[in-house]
């Protein structure tokens, strides 16, 4: 199988993937997930993918060690979707780790089987642990799935899997730090409760060399993944409050067109639904027509 050890540098997708890029920070973090005692960072061959046109979707971190392939997502937005993203993102690996190899021959090509971790610190509650299936996206009921893949998610927010965040200090720094944004946030413009939260964790000792190395870049992407998550909300929301817009509207018309068929005035009808004459009347019209 072919090699990629190099991590994209070019790219940050987050302030986890800043942090976590770092050999020594990663072994820690799967030392603390897996339960393992691994002490040499060199043992991990990072192979997270670079090329955006090649790739489907982008991963955080993807990496190799004992003969096992760890992907690692940070969300901050929950999706049920992100088995599937996963899937995409292995294809993809797979297909750039063997590339070399000669996949129609009669020799096995021997792959790292893979595992998914999913590390949530969004605003909405989630368990502190919990398993999303490629099998819960299926269309179709199956007595038996011929493919399934399974990711863990587990809650890295403030307050929530103690366990790892003990086992993992920069995580639990990292958890710190995202609820001190969040909470100034709410108080401040999102530049003032960054720049806030970045001073403040480095007088405590919250991130403090990472922050003090990074702390332009860290504010750059701090601000954008606030915004972002942000916006990605606000966009949920509204959504939501579109639907029952509609839900209504459409209980409306239900009894606005029971009422026409009991001959009531359109104005009276008007005034029981709480609706503009205009909109009853083509109600009324549109029955008429279905007539």
């Amino acid at each position: 199988m072919s090699k990629r050890n190099a991590v994209n540098r070019n790219y940050k997708s987050s302030i986890f993937t800043m942090l976590f890029s770092d050999r020594k920070e990663l072994l820690g973090l799967y030392n603390a997930v897996s339960g393992k005692q691994y002490k040499d960072p060199s043992l991990l061959e990072i192979n997270t993918l670079e090329n955006a046109i090649y790739m489907a979707v982008r991963n955080d971190l993807s990496f190799v060690i004992d003969s096992r392939l760890s992907l690692y997502e940070h969300q901050s937005t929950y999706s049920p979707n992100l088995p599937l993203r996963m899937l995409m993102y292995l294809a993809d690996l797979y297909a750039e780790m063997t590339r070399d190899e000669k996949l129609y021959g009669r020799k096995k090509v021997l792959i790292p089987p893979p595992q998914f971790i999913i590390f949530y610190n969004g605003q909405e509650e989630q368990p502190d642990r919990q398993i999303l299936r490629l099998s819960d996206l299926y269309g179709v009921e199956e007595e038996r799935h011929q493919l399934e893949l399974e990711a863990v998610m587990i809650n890295v927010n403030a307050g929530h899997s103690p366990e790892l965040l003990t086992a993992c200090k920069t995580m639990a720094d990292y958890a710190e730090y995202t609820a001190r944004v969040r909470r100034y946030a709410a108080q401040m413009s999102t530049d003032d409760a960054v720049e806030l939260a970045i001073t403040e964790c480095i007088r405590e000792g919250i991130l403090e060399d990472f922050l003090s190395k990074n702390r332009a870049e860290a504010k750059r992407m701090s601000i954008y993944e606030y915004d972002q998550a942000k916006h990605i909300q606000q966009e949920r929301e509204d959504a939501w409050e579109d639907g029952m817009r509609e839900g209504r509207q459409e209980e409306k018309r239900t009894v606005a067109v029971n009422l026409a068929k009991m001959s009531m005035p359109a104005d009276k009808i008007a005034q029981a639904v709480e609706e503009d004459v205009s909109v009853v009347q083509q109600w009324v019209a549109e029955l008429a027509d279905e007539k």
